[in-house]
């Protein structure tokens, strides 16, 4: 499983992110452009992951988005996972929207 920093990420042009976390998290700080999809419905939508470009994979701190990189790998998607998650995301000083989402 590849993992990158989120500095890394944030750096990737046109990075596609996807956000397992569950809803109610999304309030307490987001990517603006990330896609989310919770872990316990990545099976369901497959269909909303592309298949064509590299997906990056977050959740609060690296642990559910890396179990979701090894499914979507073993799906036959290039996936990496962003280490840390949103956590190391704010902490590196990367932006975040917080609040509800609408």
């Amino acid at each position: 499983m590849q993992s990158l920093s989120p500095a890394e990420v944030h750096a990737t042009a046109d990075a596609y992110i996807i956000d397992v976390r569950e809803p109610e998290e999304l309030a307490q700080a987001r990517v603006d452009g990330a896609h989310h999809i919770p872990l316990g419905e990545l099976a369901a939508r497959l269909e909303e992951v592309p298949r064509d470009r590299t997906v990056f994979v977050m959740c609060h701190v690296g642990g559910r988005s890396a179990e979701a990189v090894v499914y979507l790998e073993q799906q036959g998607f290039d996936a990496v996972n962003i280490d840390g998650g949103i956590l190391q995301w704010y902490r590196a000083g990367l932006p975040v929207e917080t609040g509800a989402t609408e």
